[in-house]
């Protein structure tokens, strides 16, 4: 078995670079196993954001990204050079993907609010499997210096709007349209890697394409993320920051858009089999915070501090809340941000058991 493939970066970059020199086709099979280990380690972070754009969960993308290496492990002997190695591995890790979708098939359930300005066409809680992917580990997936054409971490094809559209897609035409469009493979070597005909590939991009733009804002400028955010919106979430550790609902108000949508599923509980709890709308929702800052009310949580991350390349906002007669402040609620004109469009927010794979503490 192939269980040292965590440990690779225990490997020195010296033993790295021996360990990934050339190997002719067809000699995989007598590739001892650490030596492949530091092969397919090399593409594991550009593997599992293909992973994550393929089933839009950060926790599954990571298990996939583990069966792609053990596939290839076991399969090491069909590699015989026809394509690139880090071709066969997406290969396999595409297939492994549309394997676990049609062991697990998943469909959208039905949007319960409309769009908003600057969201997309289609809410989040839409897709109840969606988690977000953090910035940190999306630095680590760009492409090498020998592969500037790997179109891995664009922005606006992982940025949440993409995430959630794409959802809608059959896996089959998720797959096509991801190593067409954003990988930027030709019809031949994406036909060849489903095993299809360049026309069905070809068909099944226009298909793909046709619903994709049903499900995004109609101006591509509307929801493709900023290169850095600016200071305004830095201030922005200064100011948010701010003001909820102050329990301040009135301060709230200037920075949200008056048509705000907010799914925060975390915040109350839930009745098993109802829908999470949403916000359509700053009203409704500043009339939630009044509540959740009310130390008198049955909705109070206690108090709240906020750490800023990014996540999707869109800011980030990790909160923390001490409860009353706490000494500590304990995880809460991933909150990811999509801001324009200046004011808060959409907040959509994760459980906080996905705050270590933002380096992020239990507790502050």
């Amino acid at each position: 078995m192939v269980t040292s493939i965590v440990l690779i970066d225990g490997l020195s970059s010296e033993s790295r670079a021996r360990s990934v020199s050339r190997v002719e086709p067809g000699n995989y099979e007598s590739v001892d196993e650490q030596r492949f280990v530091a092969m397919v380690d090399g593409h594991r972070h550009e593997l599992q954001v293909h992973c994550y754009r393929m089933l839009g969960s950060y926790e599954d993308a990571e298990d996939l990204v583990q069966e792609t290496f053990l596939r290839a492990w076991r399969k090491r002997d069909t590699f015989q050079g026809r394509s690139t190695f880090r071709a066969w591995l997406y290969r396999i890790a595409t297939n492994a993907c549309l394997d676990f979708l049609a062991r697990n098939p998943r469909q959208p359930r039905g949007s319960r609010v409309a769009a908003t300005s600057g969201t997309s066409s289609q809410s989040p809680d839409a897709i109840p499997w969606l988690q977000p992917y953090p910035d940190r580990m999306l630095e680590r997936a760009a492409p090498s210096e020998a592969e500037p054409d790997a179109a891995v971490v664009a922005k606006e094809t992982i940025e949440l709007a993409f995430l959630v559209a794409i959802q809608y897609l059959p896996p089959k035409q998720r797959a096509v349209l991801i190593l067409r469009d954003v990988l930027g493979w030709p019809a031949s070597e994406t036909s060849d890697l489903l095993e299809v005909s360049v026309a069905s590939v070809n068909s099944a991009l226009q298909r793909a394409r046709v619903t994709l733009k049903e499900h995004l804002p109609p101006s591509r400028i509307e929801w493709a993320p900023a290169e850095d955010p600016t200071e305004a919106e830095r201030a922005l979430l200064h100011r948010y920051m701010s003001a909820l550790e102050r329990a301040d609902a009135a301060a709230m108000v200037v920075l949200l858009h008056e048509d705000v949508r907010v799914t925060m599923p975390m915040l109350v509980s839930c009745v098993p089999g109802d829908p999470d709890p949403l916000w359509n709308g700053r009203d409704s929702f500043i009339a939630g915070l009044v509540q959740a800052f009310d130390p008198a009310s049955p909705a109070y949580f206690g108090q709240w501090r906020s750490v800023s991350t990014r996540a999707n390349r869109q800011p980030a906002l990790a909160h923390y809340i001490r409860p009353p007669g706490g000494r500590a402040f304990e995880a809460k609620v991933l909150d990811l941000l999509q801001i324009a004109d200046g004011r808060i469009v959409e907040i959509t927010s994760f459980p906080a058991e996905l705050f270590p794979a933002f380096g992020l503490p239990p507790t502050l």
